[in-house]
């Protein structure tokens, strides 16, 4: 381990730690046990070769230069991924141009999947923006758990002006399917086992949040050191 990431990630695994310590905010697959608590230790010993830094393909919200950038693997069917993505949504608006948020998926609800195909099909017709419309929509009409009618999706996409047939045509596809199967072994490969897991790109730094929905104060804790010693 170089000096720069030995600088970078211990004191940011402190923080971690201490903000799920503090908080108590730790959820693992989609049960309603009770929440367990992840160590400094458990952070450091995530493997994160699996996770790739944000990619030309990849949805940004935000600066897709900016210092920090929060990868989030999420589930738009997650009671706590709707949670954290309004979390998300303050952060990178408070950050300014220091934050920026990439979306991927880990999906472990029936309709997450089809969900999930309809959104990356606003993004590729619609582009950047619309993406991150339809992904604040689904999340703002779902009572999550699988709570939204799947027909709605088309609406919801027409609705932000996207061609119906070309919306139809993608969705009847399967190549985002094969993307949405490919983020999630990617995530859990690294060690995820429950939504929404993030990971903190900073340089050439990967910092691990491990699973769980941090409120914004812990969140920006950790922020706040990640841009004091990078």
């Amino acid at each position: 381990m170089n000096e720069q990431k030995t600088s970078l990630s211990i004191p940011v695994a402190i923080v971690i730690a201490g903000a799920l310590i503090g908080f108590g905010l730790y959820w693992s697959g989609h049960t309603k046990a009770a929440p367990a608590v992840a160590t400094g230790s458990d952070v450091q010993k995530e493997s994160l070769d699996s996770i790739a830094p944000v990619q030309p393909t990849d949805y940004v919200l935000g600066n897709r230069n900016a210092p920090v950038m929060i990868v989030e693997y999420s589930d738009l069917e997650c009671p706590y991924c709707k949670q954290y993505h309004s979390t998300l949504h303050q952060l990178v608006t408070a950050y300014g141009g220091k934050v920026a948020w990439t979306f991927r998926h880990f999906p472990v609800h029936q309709n997450s999947v089809p969900e999930g195909e309809a959104l990356e099909c606003v993004g590729e017709i619609g582009g950047n923006d619309a993406f991150w419309k339809y992904a604040d929509k689904v999340f703002s009409e779902t009572t999550s758990n699988n709570g939204l009618d799947l027909a709605k999706l088309p609406v919801f996409a027409s609705e932000l002006g996207i061609d119906s047939a070309k919306f139809s045509t993608c969705v009847a596809g399967t190549e985002y399917e094969d993307k949405i199967n490919q983020d999630r072994q990617d995530v859990m490969d690294a060690g995820a086992r429950g939504t929404p897991y993030s990971v903190i790109f900073a340089g050439n730094d990967k910092i691990p949040l491990t699973q769980g929905a941090l409120p914004f104060e812990a969140m920006k804790n950790i922020i706040d050191t990640v841009l004091k010693n990078s």
